[in-house]
């Protein structure tokens, strides 16, 4: 566990003793009252509802406070085992709602309000999102601490308190433009700063070597320009348990305000330059690093996270046992989430060996026996790497720590294969070349203990391509970990209606147990629990509608099959895909083949990285082909498509329980895991997918005849790749050849000519690596079965409850059970509330 504000100097003071603090409405009407009106100066003038929301989240946030110091006392005395969880990104979207579901006032704190004449529905939406990550791997992270809170868990989250979020996205003439997110502008109501926890982080300089007192080698690095890492604290409740978590976010500030004597000569600009530049580091979420002034500021991130996170865990370990690291490695675990925070294996040796005096050989025993590395992509592209010559100037010390940690792997590796120099040339961490890069997923495999993938898949494929030379040499370390979502904020919270109908049908116990949801597969059969299951989902489309309303000028009926597809955009997913078979539609429409014809509102949300140019032409390709079909009267409510700007997560909370179909379309063997594919089953979608990520295991627990499969498997993607021709299947098929000949001869862009030129032309390259038309049969014929299957309401809404029932294997509550048992091995601890 973190350093905290909690622990008492003196042992027999009562000074850190908080009151408990009451639970019913008036003790809510009460606090709310004192810090409108002191806190915050406010009175009934004040129209703003940010001033409403800011006076409850301080009172929800004093009594998460109170089970945070109980939470932390309890760790301590103790004395577990604690997880520490490394993650670049924790997208926790909005805390309020969150907050009071888990501590279980929702009822009594909405009932408060309406004494005050206030409506909780607006004070939840003055909250910003904190966009603190970029998808599913920081949506992920933050259903993981949510978790392991609900578990009683020790475990804390690490990460970057960055300043501005992931961009607001606005579409201009149909293109994305990003817009700053600075969600931290009125501050932030959740975080506690504790500045006496912060650590110096050090960067630049050189090293010098020089023999101690007991003949030993020991290194200095020295010269270095320094900053700090200031922690704020969030608390993460666990579901009425008395459990709160913590996740620490550091904050990069300078060593000095500023330079007083440049001040006092006039330099103005220069005496504040060292404060900008420190600051810079935790500025924005993900810098562009197409330059090499991004790539330095990036690197700066990822060690930043590392570095402030191991000092912070070591100085409460230090504190409590001195210099005696014996057992360490049995009382701590730390999870890199993903291959950024992979630096954190040299860290931990620089700071064992050359602070604390360990040899290399202790040193060593400690980190591969307490890192964990979790990989998310089968991109090789996405792996990251950095150049030998960014480090060496960067971070010197820790580039000749990766040299060391190479230099015995390759010895390993000789072992084991005498003379197999090519097998040691690809698996070395550093990979040879004109410019020498290091492979930072290589130097996590190689410092951890425990390697795993994010669904069966996944895991099979990095096993048999990716890292199978390690796989080779150490299988005993390779596992699988298949991702899900916490039902707390993805149900529970989020489709309040239609969570309310499931716990008076079978209790509440699935809010902590989703296996508990396959009780509702007799009801599929019970057609009053179908009519109410059925209300519901129309409820929500209303609720959708009405959400998106003031944005657009077109009418979208409840009544119409909504069809969704929100994620970041990027070509293996596929809304390109998406966005051929609406042609198609629109195609069929225009040629009067309307024949038993099911009416859809297509729905596409999601991002594209500033950087990535095809990207954005996608998301031009989706307003312009909506703009021409939305205005088409041939078309009328026969089809509708829509993009949705801006999508973050409490977008989704409003997305996901007013889907009917949820699309999970990428290359078979791209995508990881996918956790919207969860979330979407989860509120009784049904999926239309590819044998990919965790698509696989949804299919498999819902059975064939309740998800929509289509086209190429993995083992197929591949064997075509040699003899790929998209002509050759173009010009056998005529819808097919409908779609391309709209696309070409630019339809849907009539006064832009040529700006989707990119685009075909990637469709029609034999070097395509998403295999876009090759899958276009196949999707367009299992599009044919989702719309036969809606226009049978009856069967639809089966089928609906059969998705729910069948979603308990996808809880992060079973993936951090998982994680637990088979890796972190931590005991719960009960904490007294």
């Amino acid at each position: 566990m973190p350093t905290s504000i909690f622990q008492k100097s003196n042992p027999k003071s009562d000074i850190t003793k908080l009151p408990k603090l009451g639970m019913s409405k008036k003790d809510f009407i009460d606090d709310f009252k004192h810090y409108y009106s002191h806190r915050l100066g406010r009175d009934e003038n004040c129209r703003s509802p940010h001033y409403a929301y800011e006076a409850l989240s301080l009172a929800i946030s004093d009594r998460l406070v109170e089970r945070w110091k109980n939470t932390y006392n309890a760790y301590r005395n103790e004395n577990c085992k604690t997880a520490f969880y490394l993650s670049m990104e924790y997208l926790m979207g909005r805390s309020l709602s969150n907050a009071m579901l888990n501590l279980g006032v929702n009822d009594v704190v909405g009932e408060a309000l309406y004494d005050l004449g206030l409506e909780l529905e607006e004070l939840i939406d003055a909250e910003p999102d904190a966009g603190l990550g970029n998808g599913g791997l920081g949506r992920l992270a933050a259903c993981f601490i949510d978790s392991c809170a609900t578990l009683q868990l020790p475990v804390t989250g690490y990460g970057l308190r960055y300043e501005y979020g992931m961009f607001c996205q606005v579409i201009e003439n149909g293109e994305q433009v990003e817009k700053p997110d600075h969600w931290l502008r009125n501050g932030n109501v959740w975080e506690i700063e504790r500045p006496e926890y912060t650590h110096r982080v050090k960067f630049g300089g050189h090293t010098e070597a020089h023999i101690d007192e007991r003949g030993r080698k020991r290194v200095c690095w020295v010269n270095t320009n320094d900053v700090l890492a200031v922690p704020y604290d969030t608390p993460i409740p666990g579901y009425k348990n008395g459990t709160v978590n913590t996740l620490r976010l550091w904050k990069a500030t300078a060593t000095e305000e500023f330079n007083l004597q440049e001040f006092n000569a006039g330099d103005y600009a220069e005496s504040v330059a060292e404060k900008n530049t420190a600051e810079n580091i935790t500025m924005v979420l993900y810098p562009n690093d197409a330059n090499e002034n991004g790539k330095a500021l990036r690197l700066q991130q990822q060690y930043l996270l590392a570095s402030a996170s191991l000092q912070d865990v070591i100085a409460n370990w230090v504190g409590r046992h001195g210099n005696d690291f014996t057992h360490f490695a049995e009382k701590n675990c730390f999870q890199l989430n993903d291959t950024h925070p992979s630096i954190a294996v040299a860290e931990l040796m620089r700071l064992l060996m050359d602070i604390h005096g360990l040899d290399w050989h202790a040193a060593w025993n400690i980190t591969r026996n307490t890192m964990a590395y979790t990989n998310h992509t089968l991109l090789p592209e996405a792996l990251e790497k950095w150049s030998v010559g960014l480090m060496q100037s960067l971070l010197p010390r820790l580039m000749e720590i990766i040299f060391e940690i190479n230099a015995h792997f390759m010895a390993e590796v000789s072992a084991h294969w005498p003379g197999d120099f090519d097998r040691m040339r690809r698996m070395s961490i550093i990979e040879e070349g004109h410019d020498k890069q290091v492979r930072m997923a290589y130097l996590a495999i190689v410092g951890s203990f425990s390697i795993n993938g994010v669904a069966e898949l996944h895991s099979k494929l990095l096993q048999e391509g990716l890292f199978r030379d390690f796989y080779e040499f150490w299988p005993e370390k390779f596992n699988n970990k298949t991702n899900g979502v916490t039902p707390r904020r993805w149900l529970a919270a989020c489709n309040p209606e239609l969570a309310k109908l499931i716990t008076e049908t079978i209790g509440d116990g699935w809010i902590t147990d989703l296996s508990e949801l396959s009780k509702l597969k007799p009801y599929a059969d019970n057609a009053a629990f179908r009519k109410k299951w059925y209300e519901l989902q129309q409820f929500s489309k209303q609720r959708l509608i009405d959400y998106k309303k003031e944005e657009y000028d077109i009418e979208l009926s409840v009544d119409a099959l909504f069809d969704v597809q929100v994620k970041r955009i990027h070509e293996y997913k596929r809304q390109t895909l998406n966005v051929l078979h609406v042609i198609h539609l629109y195609d069929r429409i225009k040629r009067g083949d309307i024949a038993n014809w099911t009416n859809r509102c297509v729905l596409i949300g999601g991002k594209a990285a500033p950087g990535y140019a095809m990207a954005k032409k996608v998301i031009k390709l989706i307003n312009n082909v909506a703009n021409v079909i939305n205005h088409d009267p041939d078309v009328g409510d026969k089809l509708k498509l829509v993009f949705l700007p801006n999508y973050r997560v409490s977008a989704m909370e409003k997305i996901c329980p007013g889907a009917d179909l949820s699309e999970q379309i990428s290359t078979a063997g791209k995508e990881a895991s996918g956790t919207g594919n969860m979330k979407f089953m989860m509120n009784g979608a049904l999926t239309i997918g590819t044998l990919d990520g965790a698509n696989i295991e949804i299919r498999e627990e819902v059975g064939d005849d309740n998800f929509f499969l289509f086209g190429l498997t993995e083992e197929e993607v591949q064997e075509k790749r040699n003899h790929y021709n998209p002509q050759a299947i173009i010009d056998q098929d005529p819808d097919l050849q409908g779609v391309m000949k709209l696309l070409e001869c630019g339809h849907f862009n009539q006064f832009e000519p040529g700006i989707f030129d990119d685009i075909v032309g990637s469709l029609k390259s034999p070097n395509d690596p998403w295999m876009t038309i090759a899958d276009f049969r196949s999707y367009v014929d299992a599009q044919r079965r989702v719309e036969e299957a809606y226009r049978d309401k009856e069967r639809w809404t089966r089928m609906s409850i059969i998705n729910t029932a069948c979603s308990g294997k996808f809880s992060t509550d079973r993936t951090i059970s998982d994680y637990n048992k088979e890796i972190w091995k931590l005991d719960p601890v009960q904490v007294d509330f």
